[in-house]
């Protein structure tokens, strides 16, 4: 079984795929889908469909964890992030696949043990707990949190690791 993980965005919309054996997980796959400020919002929300669908396709993950939305400041950055929050949940559960949501608090205090850890301290423990080398993006780093959150909250059970 795997977890996909999602930091949720139009521009850059990060993924991590988690297998976890016993207690030990290891990312399977991690990255930033990106879609083209030149498009329309609708063709961005249809290439990052079309791109969680090939990570679905290819993975078949049980659950697919995503950060909350939360008020944020700036309205239309949230109505995007939003948007692009209800495409990703709408095919994972057209698929099949469980959808659980985790507060960007909720998140943090399951990677670092304190929910107003800031974004290095997320990256870092990421990097610790799926021994990672490097993490490029804090997209992909935050969606690796939301996946290692929701396992935090799980009984340890074998699951699929690949490789």
């Amino acid at each position: 079984m795997f977890v996909l993980g999602v930091d949720p965005g139009l521009s850059r919309c990060g993924y991590c795929i988690v297998g976890r054996t016993g207690h030990e997980s290891r990312a399977v796959a991690l990255g930033v889908l990106r879609t083209g400020t030149t498009l329309t919002v609708a063709q961005r929300l249809v290439g990052l469909r079309d791109e969680i669908s090939a990570l679905l396709e290819e993975f078949a993950p049980a659950v697919v964890a995503i950060e909350r939305v939360l008020f944020q400041a700036n309205a239309r950055t949230a109505m995007s992030v939003s948007q692009a929050s209800g495409v990703v949940m709408a095919e994972a559960a057209g698929r099949g696949c469980q959808v659980v949501e985790y507060s960007p608090n909720e998140v943090k205090e399951a990677v670092t043990g304190f929910g107003a850890a800031d974004k290095n301290q997320v990256k870092e423990m990421v990097k610790t707990l799926l021994g990672l080398g490097h993490i490029g993006s804090p997209d992909a780093a935050d969606a690796a949190a939301v996946a290692l959150c929701h396992l935090a909250r799980q009984p340890a059970q074998p699951t699929e690791v690949a490789g």
